[in-house]
Parts: structure tokens; C-alpha cells; sequence
């Protein structure tokens, strides 16, 4: 059989690299400021664009989206074309892939320093972004189906296999969570409300950690780490099991974010299962990719790239037989809304994605330019910065997290919280942001060492742009092959197996929750936000205020005691989005405005919260909001936002859209009346008394009496 010539075009892997580096830097930046802002509110600047809230989504979108996204695709259009031994489908989509891409995360940054926001953690980007994400993503995924229908291998290599995981799941993770009724250009609320909304989202938050985040790097793992260790793969079998297994089971596990929620018990009690099951698949993908070294543990201690492998592969092992033990209810009891979370989620970004990426990037570059490495000796001193930074940011946050949660949850001998104010808690754990500020500025460090060290190995070499190669055309699967040899042969039928199997899991899951109306019970004195309280929650959003703060009591005594009566199903079904939340830096508002609950403070309280913090409490690490003083409330969308929301169920009368505009300046002017009698000059108009309208009406609704 003769041999077919042909040329790989390095371009697109070369533009992607580089991304990836800028937007670590930039990411990683982002990073130590709002770590830097939990310890010394000046960092805040008394800027809107640059609070904590809005920070925040920019440095977890910069660093998934941009900066592991980039880190993706350069391992995609570098492995791709030489494991099917042809070129990329087609440059011109390839282009259109990079641009695009590169246009979203600019767009992505600009909108939420904005307080242009969703207000769905790891989903915040606006209806109009998600558009454009879709029709890039569909770019993205022509491209790599058209690569594979030309390829020139009978069978495609296990790498490409995580590859199509994550393009078929991401699609479908992002389009159903990202499901939204327009209300102005940059305005939409997620058609989900609730309960419906919080499974959802973490339907779509953990998968994203596990078909973003962590399929595609084991597809990354696969490829570089036989490269870079001159070894081939443990195991052929395994890396079968670990594929089929960790996407089943994985799109089970989202609603192990909700344990000891108002989300139904059979939906926790799945999380919990498959969550625990999944540490199974998780470490035989961890084994394989360790034991692939094997025989190069030799080189280790000198070759930066297989030392920054071996960190990454053992974090992902780490990270994964964390995530199911924080599954466990009793695990999660103590674990969840505290720093311990943030700590495991680091564990998983820093030493799996960041090192893997690190690792690839050192052994890339050279390959490209034709040269050596700059510089060993920094590449080094980088994994050492990178694995030291690492161990400072997340070790004293597992201290930080479980001091919380055992003064949370502690009672004196009489029967009354221990610790009844909740920046008593905050106080105690300050010392330990210090030390995840020095962490993440010495990862941050490392970061521009790899920089550095690669600019210069780039202009000491000369870019490698087209590579000559060859192989005989592709030959026919035979039935003599194993069942999964000959699955291999047929990439669309694997790409269409790969979906059922993470689709099994979703409609089970998802079917029960949307049907059977007894799932979401509802409360008859629950009522629709006025237009002004409305207007206020979006404001709410706007500021990433649920960056801090939760609106979810668990059933437990030291929570109703701290705050009131626990969450109910149906008080949350008007809310598109929920406000559960996943942290709190601050206390739970779910019942703010409840005078029978546990933490009512009055109009004027509010007010001078937003003014200035510090002088309500001198503890607290809240940044001022003067703007929301000084800004007047915008109404340009309150008919259409009444409207959209008509249009998601929420019963306003026939027509309320026209009276909207008169029924919330009635209210602000009663709210702006109070203040004033208090002492407090205020002019109606202020997006203040919408802010306090909101805050006033949380929890309000289950102590009423019909």
C-alpha cells in the first residue's frame, strides 16, 4: 500500500497557545485582587467595575473559558491532525474558531465588569454571548467531525475519544442551561425559576467542571503524557472503562450541590450514589495516566514537563476522591457554603488543568520553534512556585472551612449560638486569606516565569508553521476486530453513543423534576415581586452579590436559629434565576426582610450598609456602594421585564405592564418617605430604594397569613 503525503498546519495550535498564556495571566491577576479584596476592602478601589461581585464571575470565566479553553483547543489542533494523519477539515473554520473564541472572552470581560450578568454561577454571560457561544462552538465541532470523516487512521486514538465527549456534552449543557426569555438586549431570566433552576444549573455547573474541565484534559493527558514520557499507554482496557464509565456516570452527579436543599430527596439521594461510584472510573484514569510514565521516573527529577504531568495527574486524583467524599450528606453538612469548597475546586484548577497545561505548553513550544527550551532552570523554578502556591492556597483553606463550619454550627451550654454574629467566624479565618493571597500570587509568579521562558525560546528558534508527513490511506474495519476496535472505525457512530450516554442520566433526572408537579410543592401565599423589588433584584445581580451571600436555610438547628425559618420549595418559584448560592462570605438574606426572622434590619440599616460598611461594622470586608446612593434607577425595561416574566408564568395580571411603572413609583416613594423621616435625604428615584425594596421583601412571604 502506498503512501499518501500530506502537511499539518501548526497556526492555529501557535495562536491558541499564546492565548492561553495572556489569559492565564490575566485570569491568575484577576485572582489575587479579589483574594486580596477579602482581606483589605481598599482593593475594591470604591470602583463599580472592579468590586469583588464583579470580579469574581470575570476571574472563574477567565480561567475556565479562556484560559483552559485555549489550553483545550491548543491540544485539539495539535494532536488531532497527526493521531487521524491528515490536516484540519478546513483553516477558514479554524480561523473563525480562534477569532470567535477570542471575541467571546473579550466580550465576556466587558459585560460583567459591566454588572451585565445572568446572575448563574459559571453561566453569567447574557442571552446575545451565548448566541454567539453556540454558533462558535458549532464552528468548532464542524471542524473536528470533519477532520475525523478525512482521517486516514482505520480507528481513532482514545485522546479523540474525550475529545467528542466534551464537544457533544458541553453543546448540550450549555444550551439547556442557557435557555432564557429576552427582556432587552443585555437582559434575560433563565426560563427555569427555583428549585427547577438550581438543579439545573448544577446539572450544568458540575458537568462543566466534568466535560470541560476535566474530559477534554483527559484527552490532553492521553496524547502529551505518552509523548512527553517516549511510553505507550498502560492500558488499552482501562482507558476503555475509565471513557464509557466516567461520562455515564458523571451527568448523574450535579444535584450533590443541593444536599440539604428544597430540591426533592430522590434528586440528592442520586447525587450522592453516582457521585460516590464515580471515584472508580476517576482513579483508573488517574492510574493510567501515572503508570504511562513508567520507566521515565528517571527523567522526572530533571524534566520539568513530566514533573508538571505527574502534579497534574495527582491533583485530578486528589480532586476526584474529594469531590465524592464532599458528596457524602455528612460530609457536606460541615463542607458546604464554606472555604473548604473553594479549596477542593483550587486543588482541581491549579494542579490538574494548570499543571497539564503548564506541562503541554513546555513541551509544545520547542517542538514548534524548532529549539530548546530557554531556560530548564526557570521552567523548574516555576514547578516549584506552581506546586507551593498551590499547597499555600488550599491548605488554610481547609482550616479556614472547617473553622467555619464548627462555629456555625456550635451552641453553649445553655442552648444559644456560640458565636451569634457572623463576622465573628469571618474574623477567625482572616489569618488564612493572607496565606491563600501569598499562594495565588506565587502561582501568579510561575505563571509569568512560563511567559517569560517562552517568549524567549520562541525568538531563539524559528516558528515550525507547516510539517510534512505521511501514511497509507485508511483501511477497512473488520469484523475480526473487538467490538470496541470497530466502534473506533466509525466516529459518528461513536460520537452518537457517546451522547446517549450522557443523556440517559439527564432525562432521568430531569423528567421527574419537570413533570411531576408534586416535586415543587407550592405555597399559596407566595406572590410575584413588584416591579420595583423586581428592579431591585436585578440590581442584586447586577452587583454579584450572590458572589458572598446565599438565600438558602438548611434544616439544621444552628441555621433557623441564626436565621429563621428553613427554605421551602415553593418559596422560590418567581426566581429566574434562584439565589441559592454556593459560598457565604457574608450572612444568608433569605429571610432579610422577615421582622419574624432572625436578622431584620430596618430601611435606614440598609442604606447605610451600602454607604459604607465599615462604619456599620468595623469587621466587615464588604465593599461600599456608593453608586447604588448616587445612581437613579433606569425603568427603560421594567414593561418588557414584566412581560418576559409574564411570558415564564409568573401570573401579573393582563396588561400589568402598562400599570407597572406607576405601581413601583408608588412604592419607592413609601420607602423614600421612611428614610427621610429617619434622617436620610433621598430622592425616590435612587436605585438604593429598589435595593432595599428587594432586601425588605426576602422571606416576607411564608410568615403571611392568607
Amino acid at each position: 500500500m502506498g503512501l499518501e503525503k500530506f502537511t499539518y498546519d501548526n497556526r492555529l495550535a501557535k495562536y491558541f497557545a499564546n492565548a492561553t498564556i495572556l489569559w492565564g495571566l490575566v485570569g491568575m491577576l484577576v485572582g489575587l485582587i479579589i483574594a486580596l479584596q477579602l482581606i483589605f476592602p481598599a482593593f475594591n478601589f470604591n470602583l463599580p467595575w472592579t468590586t469583588y461581585g464583579r470580579l469574581r464571575p470575570l476571574h472563574t470565566n477567565a480561567v475556565i473559558f479562556a484560559f483552559v479553553g485555549n489550553g483545550i483547543f491548543t491540544a485539539i489542533y495539535y494532536s488531532v491532525p497527526r493521531l487521524l494523519k491528515t490536516p484540519m477539515f478546513s483553516r477558514v473554520l479554524g480561523n473563525l474558531h480562534f477569532w470567535g473564541w477570542q471575541l467571546i472572552i473579550v466580550l465576556a470581560a466587558l459585560t460583567l465588569v459591566l454588572g451585565i450578568t445572568t446572575g448563574k454561577e459559571y453561566a453569567e454571560l447574557e442571552w446575545p454571548i451565548d448566541i454567539l457561544i453556540t454558533i462558535v462552538w458549532v464552528i468548532f465541532g464542524w471542524n473536528l467531525i470533519g477532520t475525523l470523516l478525512k482521517r486516514r487512521t482505520s480507528h481513532i486514538y482514545v485522546a479523540i475519544w474525550f475529545y467528542l465527549a466534551t464537544l457533544v456534552t458541553v453543546a448540550v449543557l450549555h444550551i439547556v442551561n442557557s435557555l432564557a426569555i429576552p427582556a432587552g438586549l443585555f437582559k434575560g431570566y433563565s426560563i427555569y425559576a427555583g428549585v427547577q433552576d438550581a438543579f439545573v444549573q448544577w446539572w450544568y455547573g458540575h458537568n462543566a467542571v466534568a466535560f470541560f474541565l476535566t474530559t477534554s484534559y483527559l484527552g490532553l493527558m492521553y496524547y502529551f503524557v505518552p509523548k512527553a514520557a517516549n511510553r505507550p499507554v498502560y492500558s488499552y482496557k482501562l482507558s476503555i472503562i475509565h471513557f464509557w464509565a466516567l461520562i455515564f456516570l458523571y451527568i448523574w452527579a450535579g444535584p450533590h450541590h443541593l444536599l440539604y436543599s428544597s430540591t426533592p430527596d430522590w434528586a440528592q439521594a442520586l447525587g450522592v450514589v453516582f457521585s460516590v461510584v464515580l471515584i472508580a472510573p476517576s482513579w483508573g484514569g488517574m492510574i493510567n495516566g501515572l503508570l504511562t510514565m513508567r520507566g521515565a521516573w528517571d527523567r522526572v527529577r530533571q524534566d520539568p514537563v513530566l514533573k508538571m504531568f505527574v502534579v497534574g495527574i495527582t491533583a485530578y486524583g486528589m480532586s476526584t476522591f474529594e469531590g465524592p467524599m464532599l458528596s457524602l450528606k455528612s460530609v457536606n453538612a460541615l463542607s458546604h457554603f464554606t472555604d473548604w469548597t473553594i479549596a477542593h475546586v483550587h486543588i482541581g484548577a491549579l494542579g490538574w488543568n494548570g499543571m497539564m497545561t503548564f506541562g503541554m505548553l513546555y513541551w509544545l513550544f520547542p517542538k514548534m520553534f524548532r529549539t530548546k527550551l530557554h531556560s530548564i532552570g526557570m521552567a523548574n523554578t516555576h514547578f516549584w512556585l506552581s506546586t507551593l502556591g498551590m499547597l499555600f492556597y488550599a491548605i488554610p483553606l481547609y482550616f479556614a472551612g472547617f473553622t467555619q463550619s464548627l462555629m456555625w454550627k456550635e451552641f453553649t451550654a445553655d442552648g444559644y449560638l456560640a458565636y451569634p454574629n457572623f463576622l465573628e467566624t469571618l474574623t477567625q479565618i482572616l489569618p488564612m486569606y493572607y496565606f491563600r493571597a501569598l499562594g495565588g500570587a506565587m502561582y501568579l509568579v510561575g505563571m509569568i516565569l512560563l511567559a517569560v521562558n517562552l517568549i524567549k525560546t520562541a525568538k531563539a528558534g524559528k516558528f515550525l508553521r507547516y510539517e510534512e508527513d505521511e501514511a497509507p490511506a485508511r483501511h477497512a474495519v473488520t469484523e475480526k476486530e473487538g467490538w470496541h476496535r470497530r466502534i473506533e472505525g466509525k466516529p459518528v457512530v461513536f460520537t452518537i453513543w457517546a451522547l446517549i450516554a450522557i443523556l440517559i442520566g439527564s432525562i432521568i433526572e430531569f423528567v421527574p423534576l419537570f413533570v411531576v408537579k408534586s416535586n415543587i410543592p407550592t405555597i399559596a401565599q407566595v406572590k410575584p415581586y413588584t416591579p420595583l423589588e423586581l428592579e431591585g433584584r436585578d440590581i442584586y445581580l447586577r452587583e454579584g452579590c450572590y458572589n458572598c451571600h446565599s438565600q438558602m436555610i438548611r434544616p439544621f438547628r444552628s441555621e433557623t436559629e441564626r436565621y429563621g425559618e428553613y427554605t421551602k420549595a415553593g418559596e422560590h418559584i418567581y426566581d429566574h434565576p434562584f439565589q441559592w448560592g454556593s459560598r457565604r462570605t457574608g450572612p444568608d438574606l433569605a429571610r432579610a426582610g422577615a421582622k419574624e426572622g432572625k436578622i431584620y434590619k430596618p430601611d435606614a440599616w440598609h442604606y447605610n450598609h451600602m454607604l459604607d460598611p465599615q462604619k456599620m461594622n468595623a469587621q466587615s470586608i464588604m465593599p461600599a456602594y456608593p453608586w447604588i446612593i448616587n445612581n437613579d434607577l433606569s425603568t427603560s425595561l421594567t414593561e418588557s421585564k414584566i412581560r418576559a416574566m409574564q411570558k415564564l408564568g409568573v401570573p401579573y395580571p393582563e396588561g400589568y405592564d402598562a400599570q407597572a411603572i406607576s405601581d413601583l413609583k408608588a412604592q419607592a416613594h413609601t420607602i423614600a418617605e421612611g428614610l427621610r423621616a429617619s434622617g436620610i435625604q433621598v430622592n425616590d428615584e435612587k436605585e438604593i430604594i429598589a435595593l432595599i425594596a428587594y432586601l425588605q421583601r426576602l422571606g416576607t412571604d411564608i410568615y403571611k397569613t392568607e
